[in-house]
């Protein structure tokens, strides 16, 4: 492929390219636990704590630990709620930027343990932790860095030590956690300064303590995040990103979100992204909110434009002053997951009969696009970047909406493709895109066929097709 070629049809969003000479780097690819991550695709963030007590999105760290008072948090309800509906693991706010913990720390008092809330024994991330594995869900957990109560941040090098302290304490206490959640929210402290934080000392900590553990920040450095909280990621979207053009959590500008919500294309490191949203207007509960929690259909909406779009879904749904879901919450997330299961789970071209322009070798043939297995394949002869596969059908399907995924075990390689209908004996393309990565979701309009074209036009290595499929989302 020429690189001017390549430019116009993939990096039209990205600017400039920055390649030189006539070849291309090796592709990176995902870790296993990246892999994993990916393909379970949603994730619910419960966002909890002192705020929930004073109605506030942003404490002063002046609260009182008094008001910390839940009369029925129920752990398990949540993490019942969340694997009902399909989600594969949870996030919750350990410490948000008010600096009250819902661990018994032994750095601070401004904790549960100053809390009337199971008389000061009690143990949120317990509960959580313990909720999520019998419930078989990943835990995860979200440390602020910013801390408006501890007296000691803008301190630089004090703070970075009690941080450390903390994350140990999460990361040593609790079993196995499979997300360590950062952002760059910094503020001024206490004591007037602002804080330098040591996020080279952070990462060390939970790489020694939690090895499998996956880190998510706007840097990464293992999950990016996708540049807004609208819960959409951008298109084209690319896992791979360069190390250098976020260089620390919190770092702004057109730069900086366009990396985040598109990746790169040439970027060195895969770093796949997750985007964060609530399920209410507020990220804590308020009774006031109770009647905009977000309908089943706007949570499909947001679906296709996070998962659909080779991204992540984090979800935040807050408990109650109770420590509940609540009941308007749990009703809509099982109406998403029913509505969910019924949208994917039945693929029209099951029964189809697929071929294609030419494939590698017989272990990549192209009925393996009819294959659920991710692993598994249709791919061209070595050294193309072009090519075809075809579905005919015995007789005509109707479909609205369109599956494709890569086999990213092996990186993510399209930057361009059509899907064409055979309408009144000639091929129209009915949905046409760049990236593809885990998953793309495209709405095309209603189409009835008996036979349906994948077309890569460009892409940057062998394309490797795990999945075509149809789906009807109206009606």
């Amino acid at each position: 492929m020429r690189r001017r070629d390549f430019v116009a049809a993939s990096l039209a969003v990205m600017g400039p390219s920055r390649l030189h000479g006539s070849m291309l780097p090796a592709r990176p690819v995902p870790s296993p636990q990246q892999l994993a991550w990916q393909r379970a695709e949603l994730a619910l963030f419960v966002h909890f704590g002192i705020n929930t007590f004073t109605g506030r999105e942003w404490g002063e760290g002046r609260e009182d630990p008094q008001l910390f008072a839940p009369t029925g948090l129920d752990a398990r309800q949540w993490a019942r709620s969340a694997r009902a509906a399909g989600f594969r693991s949870m996030i919750l706010t350990a410490k948000h930027h008010d600096g009250f913990c819902l661990w018994p720390t032994r750095y601070t008092e401004h904790s549960v343990r100053s809390s009337p809330w199971r008389g000061g024994r009690g143990d949120v991330v317990q509960e959580f932790t313990d909720a999520c594995r019998v419930e078989g869900l990943g835990a995860g957990l979200y440390l602020s860095p910013w801390d408006r109560h501890e007296p000691a941040y803008g301190d630089s090098e004090r703070y970075n030590g009690f941080y450390c302290d903390q994350l140990t304490e999460l990361l040593t206490q609790y079993g196995s956690i499979t997300e360590v959640w950062f952002d760059g929210a910094n503020g001024e402290g206490p004591n007037g300064k602002r804080q330098v934080y040591d996020w080279p000392r952070f990462q060390r900590v939970v790489r020694t303590l939690q090895p499998q553990a996956l880190m998510f920040s706007d840097a990464g450095p293992d999950i990016r995040w996708i540049g807004n909280e609208r819960g959409v990621a951008g298109d084209p979207n690319w896992c791979p990103v360069d190390p250098a053009a976020v260089p620390y959590p919190g770092a702004s500008g057109e730069d900086v979100t366009r990396v985040l919500q598109h990746g790169d294309p040439e970027g060195a490191v895969w770093r796949p992204g997750e985007a964060d949203v609530s399920i209410r207007p507020g990220w804590f509960w308020r009774a006031s909110e109770d009647d905009q929690v977000r309908s089943a259909d706007d949570l499909v909406d947001l679906y296709l434009s996070s998962v659909g779009r080779n991204a992540n879904l984090l979800l935040n749904v807050p408990p109650t002053l109770a420590g509940l879901f609540h009941e308007t919450d749990v009703a809509r997330l099982a109406a998403f997951g029913a509505r969910r299961s019924v949208l994917l789970e039945r693929d029209l071209a099951g029964d189809a009969v697929a071929r294609s322009s030419g494939q590698r070798d017989r272990g990549s043939s192209a009925d393996r696009v009819l294959d659920p297995d991710p692993d598994s394949y249709w791919s061209v002869p070595e050294g193309l970047r072009t090519g075809w596969v075809e579905l005919g059908f015995r007789t005509p399907v109707s479909f609205d909406l369109i599956c494709l995924r890569e086999a990213i075990a092996g990186g993510q390689r399209i930057a361009a493709y059509s899907v064409q209908a055979w309408v009144g004996q000639a091929w129209s393309v009915i949905s046409r895109g760049t990236t593809i990565g885990n998953r793309k979701l495209d709405r095309c309009p209603s189409t009835r066929t008996d036979r349906v074209r994948l077309v890569i036009e460009s892409a940057l290595d062998t394309p490797r097709i795990s999945r075509l499929a149809l789906h009807q989302a109206v009606g």
